[in-house]
């Protein structure tokens, strides 16, 4: 019957729309073919727009999906950075999240080993919280449930003679250590991208969707170039929603109409501090109010510690930390560590908007983090599928479930075949890092150590694409240099130092304003004179104000 829903639960979402894209190996400039009709039209390019880009078009559907903004501008870019089964959720009996996030840790970490690497994290046990029977219990399960292969198993530690403990208060005598994995959250948006991309998607950023409009069996979408105002109109057999905490708005204004609210907007906020201990584990902390944070190495010099949990009435696009937000982050980690954290020890500090499934949970705490997928749209009318909730954990089984349900709406089906290729530049071995760090070193002697790491756990093979002696060009700053950013342009949408400072890299975190802004230089020279969008100086207010978060101006690490 029409406006029957198909709801599938599993796992992740995100957010909106850019205009030039843009095949690997092309020139920025140049547009996306001009085809007038799409098997599949995806709005949002977060992880799970550009997941399920990817899937579609290595299944031989014709796909196309619009940004508003950058790739991985919404709430990708603004996670804990983890790829991880999610302890907790076992407490809320969500062993099916948990099983499915587990099995794709080591899923996830063969196809992008270069984003994508085992982190260990240290649980100390506190006697006022969760008791030590209890936390075995979930280790075990967390050990057992989800197919580990690779990664080490949990063990109890004893953090009086463990350097692990040194950090911490002397109260804490015992504790756990278990594994899960860390990750570039906005490469593995702009790899899924490059892939779908190399498979025949058109990629189109900084675009939004103004109006869908039902022509039998298909769609007619007008999207709008942010940039220059130009409208164009394309259809589509199926339309896809996955624009993150922006889901309803893009149905409100594409529509003209408000449709049933199924989504709860949930903030989380993160400080990233100077360097709170010198070994390579996380740590996760338990507090009185049942949350947990986390507090995790850094780009080398730092510490995230994070995350809030609060539910969020307002605009995604402008939100901000709150003070009790920071305080609360700061009074937890003192808690456990021996040296209180105060507010000079933050340097940055940003905030997210996820977009969740609302299914009616008291507190933002207990709702659930599971993906809900729905098709809409009765017989014979074109049909739109909608994402709401999950993690990046899961985002490949969420793209994996959409194209199911993509395949029956229109007829065609094709397998499953994402669990095994890798992403650009990670095939090689999860042990082959170091014989990357090995060969870039011989090629460019001139890098120094934290540049070769920096460059190798960013673009894995790819890095001997543009990375050669003689061929780097200028350094802008902190080995940053011409040839990566001439890559970033030509190959992953970069259209300004936001972009390739604050996405792409967390280079930002050292750039001067005088830095950056020889970097905006060069993306304008490169791009036929203009920037294409924000300047450094813009972006830098942008950010103090904003969901970009906070820094502090000028270089951090001066």
């Amino acid at each position: 019957m029409p406006g029957a829903l198909d709801a599938v639960r599993s796992r992740p979402c995100e957010n909106e729309l850019e205009k030039t894209q843009i095949m690997p190996d092309t020139n920025s400039n140049s547009e996306p073919a001009d085809r007038a009709d799409y098997d599949v039209f995806v709005v949002g390019g977060g992880i799970n727009g550009c997941g399920i880009a990817r899937d579609a078009a290595g299944r031989g559907y014709s796909v196309g999906l619009a940004e508003m903004n950058d790739l991985g501008s919404g709430t990708s870019s603004w996670s804990t950075k983890l790829i991880h089964g999610g302890l907790r959720y076992l407490e809320h009996y969500e062993f099916s999240l948990v099983r499915h996030a587990l099995r794709e840790r080591e899923t996830l970490w063969n196809i992008a080993p270069h984003i994508i690497r085992p982190l260990r994290f240290v649980l100390p046990l506190h006697s006022g919280l969760r008791p030590g029977w209890l936390i075995r219990i979930g280790l075990f399960l967390y050990d057992h449930i989800g197919g580990r292969k690779k990664l080490k198993k949990s063990t109890a530690i004893d953090l009086r003679t463990s350097p692990l403990g040194r950090p911490l208060k002397a109260e804490f005598k015992k504790g756990f250590e278990y594994s899960d994995a860390s990750v570039d959250d906005v490469r593995l948006v702009i790899l899924n991208a490059r892939d779908a991309a190399a498979r025949g998607a058109d990629i189109i950023v900084r675009t939004r969707l103004t109006a869908a409009r039902r022509e039998r069996d298909s769609w007619s979408l007008t999207l709008r170039d942010e940039e220059s105002g130009a409208h164009r109109t394309v259809t589509a057999r199926i339309l896809v929603n996955m624009a993150g905490p922006w889901v309803d708005k893009v149905i409100a204004d594409a529509f003209g109409h408000n449709g049933p609210r199924h989504v709860r907007l949930v903030k989380g906020s993160h400080i990233v501090t100077r360097k709170l201990f010198d070994h390579d584990r996380a740590y996760i902390f338990q507090n009185a109010d049942e949350r947990i944070i986390f507090a995790i190495p850094y780009e080398n010099d730092f510490t995230l510690v994070g995350t809030t949990d609060e539910d969020f009435e307002g605009d995604p696009s402008d939100v901000r930390i709150e003070e009790h937000e920071i305080a609360y982050l700061l009074d937890a980690a003192s808690n456990y560590f021996e040296t209180p954290l105060s507010r000079d020890a933050i340097v940055w500090h940003y905030s997210g908007v996820r977009s969740l499934f609302d299914d009616g949970a008291d507190e933002a705490k207990e709702a659930t983090r599971d993906y809900v997928l729905r098709l809409e749209g009765g017989r014979g009318e074109a049909k739109v599928l909608q994402g709401f909730g999950g993690k990046l954990t899961t985002y490949r089984v969420l793209a994996e479930d959409a194209l199911e349900r993509i395949g029956q709406a229109i007829g065609r089906k094709g397998g499953t075949w994402t669990h095994e290729p890798p992403l650009p530049g990670g095939d090689f071995p999860t042990d082959g890092v170091g014989r990357l760090e090995d060969r870039l070193r011989a090629e460019c002697p001139e890098l120094d150590e934290r540049t070769v790491r920096r460059i190798v756990r960013a673009y894995g093979t790819d890095a001997a694409r543009f990375m050669r002696a003689g061929a780097l060009g200028r350094d802008f700053g902190h080995g940053l240099f011409e040839a990566e950013v001439r890559w970033q342009i030509e190959n992953e949408w970069a259209r300004t130092s936001e972009d390739v400072l604050w996405r792409r890299s967390k280079l930002g975190l050292r750039f001067t304003d005088e830095e950056a802004a020889r970097v905006d230089a060069f993306i304008a020279s490169h791009l036929d004179g203009t920037s294409g969008g924000r300047s450094w100086r813009e972006t830098a207010d942008r950010t103090l104000h904003s969901s970009e978060g906070e820094r502090q101006r000028g270089n951090i690490l001066a």
